[in-house]
């Protein structure tokens, strides 16, 4: 029976809408903290530039044990049961936030805040996967992660917004709020799921790597991985950038145009590979990644450079999501926790070594033939892209 274009499946339920919620409230944490821990490591404990790029490292470090960890036992303790772990969690590690200790502890925090919202995030992506219509996967994947876009749009301006008037107990205690607010909203999230013990007790066998990752889910990993990549030396540099070419106040806006065509163009997107494939929407989001370096590259005006920021949100905005739609598409449903977890780490990755690995150019390039550089390694993604999956895509039209 087929289901007409006004009687499909819901996206929208409110076990969708309290994950969603869920969602945008861990990551409006992350980024509250992420844009403001470095500076408040060198006031509070004088930590030399190197110690606090380490405060938020560890961050993405704890993150990527949190990914490990969920990845290999969602399916054996259940994805909500998960995520009230996970939520639970990450409170204690807010709390930890407001003991006066060493940066000797506020490097432990980080690191097991890190830890505490991979639970969670790898939880709520899980749950996603699994109440999205199935004839709807992509579009409801693309839905769900517009809470990540909002929360990495909202979360950076009011905590840069914020810092610079209060003092940080106040981005503490908000965070602490939203986590008790969102482990309230998990309550209501229904979620039919079978747990699978399968996951431990292959543990007794010995180590295996599919235990950790979704194998099938790794050459999109290692795509998204290599694009990450690309978006950190815009989340590192950008500021850099503006300053190289005289262009610190439109540079504030450069992320709301980011969001604003993401939001939009979203829907669109997941809806399109839904009721075709993923090529029709992948490569041209790469065309948009790679205008968006090509046009920061030449940027020397404000219009330019807010012209990149709505480029950047057509093209790594829709990948983002597109990348985690097509992890979860190559898997089993009983493997949707592990593909998760898997694109995640790709993802995690990119971002949070990238900007190491770009730090070790920049001082001999300008910024802006550093983004010359990220034109050439999209065009250069997209053929791994090709490589790895879009060749064996076959057409669902017709």
């Amino acid at each position: 029976m087929e289901q007409t274009e006004t009687h499909r499946a819901p996206i929208w339920t409110k076990s969708f809408n309290m994950n969603f919620l869920v969602n945008f409230f861990v990551y409006l944490c992350m980024y509250l903290l992420i844009v403001v821990i470095a500076g408040y490591s060198k006031t509070e404990f004088h930590a030399s530039d190197s110690l606090a790029g380490l405060v938020t490292g560890l961050f993405i470090v704890g993150s990527l044990i949190g990914r490990f960890i969920t990845g290999k036992y969602v399916n054996a303790i259940g994805p909500k049961k998960t995520l009230l772990i996970g939520i639970i969690f990450l409170i204690i590690t807010q709390l930890l936030y407001f003991i006066e200790g060493s940066l000797g502890f506020l490097m432990f925090t980080r690191l097991i805040n890190g830890i505490a919202t991979a639970v969670a995030t790898t939880a709520t992506g899980t749950i996603a996967a699994y109440i999205t219509p199935p004839e709807r996967k992509s579009e409801g994947i693309s839905m769900f992660s517009l809470s990540l876009v909002l929360g990495t749009a909202i979360g950076p301006f009011f905590g840069l917004l914020l810092s610079s008037h209060y003092s940080i107990d106040i981005l503490f205690g908000l965070c602490l709020v939203f986590g008790v607010v969102s482990l309230i909203l998990s309550f209501f999230i229904n979620i039919e799921f079978k747990t699978t013990p399968i996951a431990i007790t292959e543990g007794k066998k010995g180590f295996s790597l599919n235990q950790f990752i979704a194998l099938d889910a790794v050459p999109i990993a290692i795509v998204i991985l290599i694009t990450g990549l690309t978006y950190s030396s815009i989340l590192t540099f950008l500021k850099f950038f503006a300053e190289e070419r005289d262009l610190v106040t439109v540079s504030s806006y450069f992320f709301i145009f980011y969001a604003i065509t993401s939001l939009v163009t979203r829907p669109v997107t997941g809806r399109l590979m839904d009721n075709k494939n993923e090529n029709v929407v992948v490569y041209p989001a790469y065309v948009f990644l790679f205008a968006t370096f090509v046009m920061l590259y030449f940027a020397h005006s404000g219009w330019l450079l807010l012209l990149a920021g709505a480029a950047l949100g057509i093209g790594y905005g829709n990948l983002s999501s597109l990348m985690q739609a097509i992890a979860i598409k190559v898997t089993t449903p009983e493997k949707y926790g592990l593909a998760t977890s898997t694109y995640f780490i790709g993802i995690d990755i990119g971002i949070g070594f990238g900007p190491s690995l770009l730090g070790a150019f920049t001082s001999s390039i300008t910024y802006g033939q550093l983004y010359g550089a990220m034109a050439i390694l999209t065009v250069i993604t997209a053929i791994v892209y090709f490589l790895l999956h879009g060749r064996k895509v076959k057409s669902l039209a017709g």
